[in-house]
């Protein structure tokens, strides 16, 4: 039986698209299924991606959440809600493909008491640029001298950010021709690889879950 995928995204979508083409023609087909998209964008362009491809999608943002309670007690409630609604879906994995938006413990905890499983794709290698903007800081460390590679990984997801256990790395060299552009260009195509790769030896039992 096909494990079921919900897929966490909030902009343009590449990488989900790269999930469903290895559901429907690559190493997935036959052996993961992604049954919902959610979001927390309204814009964003990956669930134009996800309706195309037949796939049930939702969204769930923020904002309102703040404007009727507060900042705080509005994060609260919203990570409260996000935790219910995802185990509600009971996937077999959860797979954060460009999701920016950090889980917090009242999201994580959730998942954990239904043993639901959840990865994220991060565009940097463990320990090395942890967090937002991991590409631009890369290359600045680069025209710095202080490394001549950077990489992206598929991690477990943790309270801390991009902290969880390595499942899958890419190295990727940074040369002198390169611009952030160019980096940025390299990364992304490795991304795609690398993720669906990752979720196919979860779902086929290639990596044991936490």
């Amino acid at each position: 039986m096909a494990a079921s995928l919900l897929v966490l995204i909030s902009g343009s979508g590449s990488n989900l698209q790269a999930i469903i083409d290895a559901t429907q023609s690559g190493i997935l087909k036959d052996k993961a299924v992604v049954k919902h998209v959610l979001s927390n964008r309204k814009k964003a362009f990956g669930l134009e991606r996800a309706a195309k491809a037949g796939i049930p999608t939702s969204v769930h943002t923020l904002l309102p959440y703040k404007k009727e309670h507060g900042d705080e007690e509005g994060r609260r409630l919203f990570d409260e809600e996000l935790g219910r609604q995802l185990v509600e879906h009971n996937p077999s994995l959860i797979v954060c493909a460009g999701w920016m938006h950090i889980l917090s413990p009242i999201v994580l905890n959730q998942l954990s008491a239904h043993n639901i499983p959840i990865i994220n794709l991060h565009p940097a290698l463990p320990n090395a640029f942890n967090g937002i903007h991991a590409i631009e800081r890369a290359y600045e460390a680069s025209r710095q001298g202080k490394i001549n590679e950077t990489g992206c990984m598929v991690h477990w997801v943790i309270a801390e950010v991009d902290g969880g256990k390595p499942i899958a790395i890419q190295r990727i060299p940074i040369t002198q021709d390169d611009t952030v552009d160019s980096l940025e260009a390299k990364i992304h195509a490795e991304e795609h690889k690398l993720l669906v790769q990752a979720i196919h030896d979860i779902v086929t039992g290639a990596v044991p879950r936490p």
